[in-house]
């Protein structure tokens, strides 16, 4: 069930939310809270019901675990707890690299010893990277006495909420428990219904309208047998750089508006990356909660920055290239990983030696670095890759192609727009303009307040509030008509 269907917009979210609010006033809080992890877990197996008594195996272990290893339980000493812990997270690890990983072990096993080796095939539970990531975050904090409250039902909670459970943000126990328990949540808020409403509908525009819109061009162009020249080059890269922005974007911006109809703030995972004029700045804000959990829990365990310059850059870079493999199962996705690495070390090197750039060439290097990074991460092999950078520094190609070797029959590869465009206006200015004017929009958009800015700080006018209606309309026209793609981020 995606936020962005016809059957969340219009039957799960409104259900869910009136049952809620309806139990809260004649029942206790936790009635109520109950069912938020019944409608959680109905939300998790509507895409397949097989998977759920892993997700709940999943929270009975690592609860009880949690419980177990708190010092201020005290249930056994030290050596016990710590042996207790890192088996704990020995088993969440295993199971996750068992559903995420055992076929491309496999693969890469065969490939290099020439076995034959096969198991069947392993179908990825949505979100068990989230809430794998989640559970071992909560063990870490139990251990070290930072978790404080151990109730069943708000930890269910915790782990399933509908709104991060498919696809983050990944969240940590002390920053939700307390919005849990807050006795004043359990009322209906109506400031955080309209700031919840208006987010969650420019979510829904991002990832209907505009995502979806260049989503076309990108799966196209990353196709096999797709023949590249200079500008489709260009505008399958872009068309794909600014579909992962806005998907990503958009399934934030909904997922924090769907958790504050229920007085719940999400942590910001997502802002305004492409505004940034360093690739340090871009990991502070893009996916924020894995940067922040690999920084905790991955790189200052290594040594952080309180080792020599030499260990400060391998950490960079072995943490990087996790960051990489956590997104799936292949070597591109740990080339793209080890990529950011080394960019971060240029960058610590480059400001160690004092020097600069003006804004504007520092923003253009990151963005391009970020572009091409992008390749690597979609491409389905190194060769692939290799043939769209290539191509998009050609520029002798650019005076080869002639608009009859397109196929005019073929107007969707060119996305919504452009194919309403080829149709209407010209194939030409649809072919090799609109999607690049497209992104000049893109950045444009990009370069603004992001959702939170707009929604959550100044007054709501009721100009800003009309028009988000008229966009969100527009988008559930949208989504009606037209199949709306999964939120990539489902994927991993």
């Amino acid at each position: 069930m995606l936020f962005s269907s016809t059957e969340f917009i219009f039957a799960f979210l409104p259900i869910t939310f009136f049952i809620y609010f309806l139990l809260n006033g004649i029942s206790t809080h936790l009635i109520g809270k109950a069912w938020l992890c019944i409608a959680s877990l109905f939300f998790y197996g509507y895409w397949d019901a097989n998977y759920l008594p892993l997700l709940f195996a999943s929270i009975i272990i690592n609860f009880t675990t949690g419980f177990f290893v708190s010092p201020a339980k005290a249930l056994a000493s030290l050596i016990i707890r710590k042996g207790v812990l890192i088996s704990a997270i020995a088993a969440n690890l295993l199971a996750l690299c068992y559903y995420k990983y055992a076929n491309f072990l496999i693969e890469n096993i065969n490939s290099l010893s020439g076995s034959e080796y096969a198991i069947k095939v392993i179908i990825l539970p949505l979100g068990i990277s989230f809430f794998t990531f989640t559970q071992i975050a909560f063990l870490v904090d139990s251990f070290r006495g930072k978790a404080k409250e151990y109730n069943f039902i708000n930890y269910t909670l915790f782990v399933t909420f509908f709104p991060h459970l498919i696809a983050g943000p990944i969240l940590h126990h002390d920053e939700m428990m307390p919005q849990f328990t807050d006795k004043n949540n359990k009322e209906i808020n109506h400031k955080n219904i309209l700031c919840g409403s208006m987010i969650f509908s420019i979510g829904l525009v991002k990832k209907v309208i505009i995502a979806d819109t260049f989503a076309m061009f990108a799966e196209r162009g990353y196709s096999q047998g797709f023949v590249f020249d200079f500008y489709s080059s260009w505008a399958t890269t872009l068309a794909y750089t600014f579909q992962l922005y806005f998907d990503f974007s958009g399934y934030c911006d909904m997922a924090i508006g769907a958790g504050l109809l229920f007085n719940i703030m999400l942590p910001i995972n997502f802002n305004s990356p492409y505004k940034a004029l360093d690739i340090q700045d871009f990991w502070r804000r893009w996916h924020i909660t894995l940067g922040r959990y690999l920084r905790d829990y991955v790189y200052i365990p290594l040594g952080g920055n309180k080792v020599s310059p030499l260990r400060n850059y391998l950490n960079l870079f072995a943490t990087f290239t996790i960051a990489g493999l956590w997104h799936g199962p292949s070597w591109m996705f740990v080339l793209w990983g080890a990529m950011h690495g080394l960019a971060l070390i240029i960058h610590r090197a480059w400001k160690h030696a004092g020097l600069a750039m003006p804004s504007y060439l520092a923003w253009f290097t990151t963005f391009m670095f970020v572009n091409i990074s992008w390749v690597f991460f979609r491409s389905p092999n190194f060769v692939t890759a290799i043939n769209i950078i290539r191509n998009m520094f050609d520029i002798s190609k650019s005076m080869d192609v002639s608009l009859s070797s397109l196929p005019t029959t073929d107007l969707a590869r060119y996305g919504l727009l452009s194919g309403w465009t080829a149709q209407n206006v010209s194939f030409g200015i649809a072919a090799y303009t609109s999607i690049f004017v497209m992104s000049l929009l893109a950045v444009g958009i990009c370069s603004q307040k992001n959702s939170q800015e707009v929604a959550l700080n100044g007054k709501a006018r009721y100009l800003k509030v009309f028009s988000l209606a008229i966009l969100s309309s527009v988008a559930v026209y949208f989504s009606l008509h037209s199949e709306s793609a999964v939120f990539l981020y489902f994927n991993f």
